[in-house]
């Protein structure tokens, strides 16, 4: 079951995501009414999480409304759908409280940039943060930053979407945690640096880094979320990232360092996980940086994860 968040002129819906189109969630519960006569509770959910498992209280009838309309013949589905140009996708989860990343959770990433990767029982998860005015949706244009425009990048990364409160919890549990998986895009400046001509101290180079992870819009998050349940195996996905096209990423996410549930596990000792918080797992090899490709005005980015979508971002310039 794929769910999403989307905007009709100002009105914000959730609905079911079928890649070319979506099907408005109250829309499709009338017509199963009128089929099947049966009612179910959704007319006041505006909460995706609503729908979604380990604790969502609509998750077993939003189950029964995706399976039925996975039963539709075409012309019933078509007067349900609207075309996803019609729509506005919107991030699946409205402002998380929490947006985590992994940096180096992927070994051929790491050597690609000239880094020495680390077998995991020698390291843990390096983990950052990114503000909520990096957050972008589907659709949404990347900004390359007036301040440092030449080296921005790409990164496509599986989403993990945390369905129940969380702390401390071990790997082999950690999944129970998970409502679902969404495609993220850690958009980067790689050679952000402010003031140039600056006095070199021990950890510029450092914050370099992190500072061009900052951007307005340098988080695309979307489309949709598939549920927990349709995926039980988050590492046996495909991701591939596309420019103009052109494929620069092609991989699978069996190659992470740490897996989806040691990443929530490790998490989990630190804070307090919470249902909406998200958190992306790294990416593979293929970015830009490696090969000193960078975005530039007028390039589509499409970052597709099997099971999941494509999230597609234009860049434009500031």
């Amino acid at each position: 079951m794929r769910v999403c968040r989307f905007q009709l002129d100002e009105e914000i819906l959730i609905g079911f995501y079928a890649d070319d189109r979506v099907i408005p969630l109250h829309q499709a519960n009338e017509a199963y009414f009128d089929a099947e006569g049966e009612e179910l509770p959704f007319a006041a959910t505006e909460d995706i999480l609503e729908l979604l498992p380990p604790e969502g209280t609509l998750f077993a009838e939003a189950k029964i409304l995706a399976d039925w309309i996975g039963e539709l013949d075409p012309m019933t589905l078509d007067e349900l759908s609207m075309p996803i140009e019609e729509v506005t996708i919107l991030p699946p989860v409205d402002l998380p409280a929490k947006v985590f990343l992994l940096a180096g959770n992927y070994a051929k990433h790491v050597t690609e940039r000239g880094g020495q990767a680390a077998e995991r029982s020698e390291t843990f998860p390096y983990v950052f943060m990114k503000p909520a005015t990096t957050i972008n949706h589907a659709g949404g244009v990347v900004l390359l930053p007036k301040v440092s425009p030449h080296h921005v990048d790409w990164e496509c990364e599986l989403g993990v979407v945390i369905g129940r409160e969380c702390r401390h919890v071990d790997e082999a549990d950690a999944l129970e945690y998970v409502a679902g998986y969404t495609v993220v895009n850690d958009i980067s400046d790689r050679k952000f640096k402010p003031n140039p001509a600056r006095k070199a101290r021990e950890r510029d180079a450092f914050f370099d880094w992190m500072h061009g992870k900052w951007h307005d819009t340098f988080c695309p998050i979307g489309p949709c979320i598939t549920s927990a349940d349709e995926i039980p195996d988050p590492q046996k996905l495909r991701l591939k990232l596309s420019v103009n096209g052109d494929v620069k990423q092609d991989a699978s996410t069996a190659e992470m360092v740490f897996p989806v549930a040691a990443v929530v596990s490790f998490l989990s000792r630190l804070v307090t996980l919470q249902p909406g918080d998200v958190i992306a797992t790294g990416t593979p090899s293929g970015v830009g940086s490696a090969t000193g490709t960078y975005l530039k005005s007028g390039d589509l980015i499409e970052a597709t994860i099997e099971r999941i979508g494509t999230l597609a971002n234009p860049v434009e310039a500031e």
